[in-house]
């Protein structure tokens, strides 16, 4: 009797212990499931609807994908846009701030200082205010084209002409490279000096320390910086829609600034929902391609093909 006393209060203090869990938790439950379980699932089934925010949803079935694909130029111009700026501007980040952490990384005197001074841009550079200045610098009388014009150099229209607009957007986000350099200065830091000393009493140069060291043991952060970075350029909207809405002729229509003007300028709610499974889908498959591809990163820089 002792003993099956025994297991019931353990058992009672057992329950009493994953009641307390689960209250303490609940802010954070109830917050996850209104706030993201419950918006994914109405996205999901607006998809499947005619929906204008006005009336109640129509239920349309697969006719928002049908249209997408076989009647939407825009659709099609928004991802070819979209493409070309994610696959410029996210290696031109990534490279641009592993290098500067390869510097920082060396840098004795003042790394704390140049660090700070570095990451301010990520604080700020996705703000609205951002986007403005860019825009004025790069505008007809901006400072781009005034010291342009001091140095006796043609000016341009540079978010007038449909051959430029898409770079000045793509400038701003390397300059917004803070965050992604002091991911990668932290995973520098973590490769042991040793690894290098060893390699330079070995003979090796520079460029083999980097690609037979420095890569292979940075594959890691190189992986998840990829993976924020791509999905961070996917969803990229700011910009766009601060600074060029788009134009010149579509040149800057970014794939989710066409999904907001579907959402809240011609309200076709359910189009738009659509389209954002449409872009999440892209974004899993590149995720998934990326982490696939992973394995082979150091499998042959460390010379694993021989």
């Amino acid at each position: 009797m002792a003993a099956s006393n025994n297991i019931k209060k353990v058992k009672s203090s057992k329950g009493y212990s994953n009641l307390s869990g689960y209250l303490f938790i609940s802010p954070f439950l109830i917050g996850f499931i209104a706030l993201n379980v419950f918006p994914i699932g109405m996205s999901l089934y607006l998809s499947f609807t005619r929906y204008d925010l006005l009336g109640a949803p129509e239920w349309v079935g697969m006719d928002n994908f049908i249209r997408m694909f076989t009647n939407d130029e825009k659709f099609w111009t928004s991802l070819k846009v979209t493409f070309f700026y994610v696959f410029t501007a996210v290696p031109f980040r990534l490279l641009f701030a592993l290098g500067v952490a390869m510097l920082l990384a060396r840098l004795i005197r003042g790394a704390g200082f140049y660090r700070t001074a570095l990451y301010l841009p990520s604080i700020i550079g996705g703000s609205v205010a951002v986007a403005v200045m860019w825009k004025q610098l790069f505008g007809n009388e901006g400072a781009i084209n005034g010291i342009m014009g001091m140095l006796g150099l043609p000016t341009s229209s540079w978010l007038g002409n449909p051959d430029t607009a898409i770079w000045t957007l793509i400038l701003l986000y390397g300059w917004q490279f803070g965050s992604t350099m002091l991911i990668f200065l932290a995973g520098l830091k973590n490769i042991p000096v040793s690894f290098y000393e060893a390699a330079s009493v070995d003979g090796a140069n520079k460029w083999y320390q980097f690609t037979r060291i420095t890569i292979p043991l940075l594959t890691p952060v190189i992986l998840f910086n990829v993976i924020m970075q791509l999905i961070s350029g996917f969803m990229s909207f700011t910009s766009s829609f601060v600074i060029t809405k788009g134009g010149p002729l579509d040149s800057t229509l970014l794939y989710v600034l066409y999904m907001y003007q579907r959402g809240f300028v011609y309200f076709e709610m359910g189009y738009a929902s659509a389209m954002a499974w449409i872009m999440l889908i892209i974004i899993a498959i590149f995720s998934a391609l990326v982490f696939k591809s992973s394995a082979h990163w150091v499998h042959y820089e460390s010379g694993g093909d021989k």
